[in-house]
């Protein structure tokens, strides 16, 4: 002990630029988990959180941080004051090549604004307040519809990409007086999917009954568009919830898929009875529909493969847990994926109540799991272009990435991953467009478009 006090004594000015050093490495570290722009998916950074709690961090961030936090937020408020400021023209803001994690693939990168109300952050991912800010997109021949959380409706040409802005035009629509006429209180549209010069849209509403999400369809007419009633789940839950899953997706003998999220509703996915938690089939012309699998969470992305006749859905986990989920359709009665029985996930509050083993539960194992989660979004499937290997492109919200997934021919293993990701973003939709070789993403905070090209 006393060669040590001699050691610091005399070598008092090295220990105190040691510490000084050290110092400065925690606050660069702490910085970067208060901030915005963190990669969420770093190891690093995952385990110095285990040791931080959350109310720490932003105690933290709103004291010793508070200059470049305000700094970060006012980059950050410009950005949307000059979105604002150039209202319909979707002007571009951001263009630059990024570079996969892996593989090191070169994409080229453009950011458009479009006129949408911005995600609050700070209200945190769950906020009934950020309900109405979830937008999303379909591509359609030589045009671009977008739908706001609140029921905007816009287009744009597609090839207006290649420009420097997309002369963004507004569609006039109904759902305002749908809404008025029902008496019910818009939480927000989960999906937008056009199929046969059809506009259908998923819609999350509340009314004296409590929460449920209903179908609306229109015809495709750019000058406006006209919701009628499509098709009535009659299903209710009590409390306000971001498990409400909605996305629509082409199906077989003129159908279209429905995800139905389980509403935190507990031990619904499991009762057939219930369409919590459950993905249908609805007939386009009877409006008859059919429990294609059940046991389902958040499920957020839905994709038909027609030639291989199989569904591919991706959901929300808890704490982790986030799936891919692959039905091969080969059974006579619907699969059952384990929700909320079986999960790799486990509660926020640090408890874990769920059977980890799918299988051994009489469940469908994950084709994928992402523990920890990456709040998982849509699926998007690139077809024909490997040969013998299928390619997807999984968004992602928490994460702000793009990952893809290499896998054979018949889906039945992964050959190679990869990742891109998208500081400060989270990605809530994302479109293939065969005919420019490009993908179309749907950012929530600013809001704004994305395209992505492989180069």
């Amino acid at each position: 002990m006393i060669n040590i006090i001699k050691f610091l004594r005399k070598n008092k000015y090295k220990f105190l630029v040691f510490v000084l050093i050290l110092f400065f490495l925690a606050f660069l570290g702490m910085w970067n988990i208060v901030s915005g722009g963190y990669d969420k998916q770093n190891k690093t950074i995952l385990f110095i959180k285990k040791f931080i709690p959350s109310k720490l961090a932003r105690e933290v961030r709103d004291t010793i941080f508070i200059i470049p936090d305000l700094k970060e937020r006012n980059r950050y408020l410009e950005l949307v004051m000059k979105k604002y400021d150039q209202g319909m023209n979707g002007e571009i803001f951001n263009e630059k090549i990024i570079i996969s994690e892996k593989n090191k693939n070169k994409y080229l990168f453009k950011e458009f604004f479009i006129p949408f109300s911005r995600l609050d952050l700070r209200l945190g991912w769950a906020s009934s307040k950020n309900s109405l800010k979830k937008h999303y997109l379909e591509i359609i021949e030589d045009k671009v519809l977008v739908i706001s959380g609140n029921g905007q409706t816009i287009y744009f040409n597609k090839n207006n990409i290649f420009n420097k802005k997309l002369d963004q035009v507004n569609i006039p629509n109904n759902l305002k007086k749908i809404l008025n006429l029902s008496k019910i209180e818009l939480n927000g549209i989960r999906d937008l999917f056009v199929e046969e010069n059809k506009v259908f849209i998923s819609l999350y509403f509340k009314n004296s009954k409590g929460f449920s999400m209903n179908v609306y369809v229109a015809d495709l007419n750019y000058t406006k568009l006209n919701f009628s009633l499509f098709f009535e789940s009659n299903q209710y839950w009590n409390q306000w919830s971001t498990r409400t899953g909605g996305r629509i997706e082409k199906y077989v003998d003129n159908k279209i898929l429905l995800s139905i999220g389980d509403g935190s509703t507990k031990n619904s996915p499991q009762n057939l009875k219930s369409l919590l938690g459950k993905i249908i089939s609805i007939d386009k012309e009877t409006k008859e529909y059919e429990i294609i699998s059940f046991g389902h969470r958040n499920p957020q992305g839905l994709v038909y493969i027609e030639d291989l006749k199989l569904i591919i859905n991706t959901e929300h986990g808890p704490k982790g847990g986030d799936e891919i989920n692959i039905n091969y359709l080969d059974s006579a009665e619907p699969l059952n994926y384990g929700w909320d029985i079986s999960s790799y996930g486990t509660e926020y509050s640090g408890d874990d109540p769920y059977k980890k083993s799918h299988s051994e539960y009489g469940f469908i194992e994950p084709f994928k799991n992402y523990t920890p989660s990456i709040g998982i979004s849509e699926i998007a499937y690139i077809p024909n272009n490997l040969g013998d290997e299928k390619l997807f492109f999984v968004s992602s919200l928490r994460a702000g990435s793009i990952y893809t997934l290499k896998t054979d021919n018949k889906i039945s293993k992964i050959l190679d991953e990869d990742r891109i990701f998208f500081p400060e973003q989270r990605i809530r939709d994302i479109e293939y467009d065969k005919e420019n070789d490009i993908f179309f993403l749907i950012f929530d905070p600013i809001p704004s478009i994305g395209i992505l090209k492989l180069i």
